[in-house]
């Protein structure tokens, strides 16, 4: 091999390492977190606002990370308190009762990772009925009034705030 090759294989190895760092220290569901101010929740508690559709994860006194989500539609909504009993990633789907009612043509169990598994990526299940904070295959949803009372996430959402929280962490939700 002549001068001139080796120099060019070193190059080519020099560009494809510095790419593999570059990747290994921004990873691609990282998400830009939006830090806000907030009051009124101790650290650690997460906060959803139906109104604004929003999640708030109170990280010190005075702030919070802010995401956007999907709240329940008319009717569907609740408010009041509760934690995380569970934390599960690529959750099977069982629809609750109502929801079956309303499409008796869902199955009974949706296996994880199916494209029609409305849980997405992850859930944190909550201590209240059947509702979770979960991901969706669905980013559209986001923003709007469009679930049973669950909250749903972007994918790279519910998967950052799933790294953040603990199984017994405290939720809010108001209007």
């Amino acid at each position: 091999m002549n001068a001139r090759a080796r120099t060019a294989l070193v190059v080519i190895f020099l560009i494809v390492t510095w790419g593999l760092a570059a990747q290994s220290s921004a990873p691609s569901s990282a998400r830009a977190a939006q830090v806000v101010a907030i009051s009124g929740e101790s650290v650690g508690t997460i906060v959803i606002r139906t109104s604004q559709r929003r999640l708030y994860l109170v990280t010190a006194p005075g702030q919070a990370i802010s995401y956007p989500v999907g709240v329940g539609r008319a009717g569907k909504q609740w408010t009041g308190e509760s934690f995380i009993m569970s934390k599960r990633i690529k959750p099977a789907w069982q629809p609750p009762e109502e929801i079956r009612r309303d499409r008796p043509s869902l199955p009974a169990v949706i296996p994880a990772g199916a494209p029609n598994n409305p849980m997405g990526a992850a859930a944190l299940v909550l201590a209240r009925d059947q509702y979770a904070i979960h991901g969706t295959n669905a980013p559209s949803s986001i923003g709007g009034f469009v679930s049973y009372g669950c909250i749903r996430m972007h994918n790279r959402d519910i998967l950052d705030l799933y790294e953040r929280v603990s199984i017994g962490t405290r939720v809010v939700v108001t209007r």
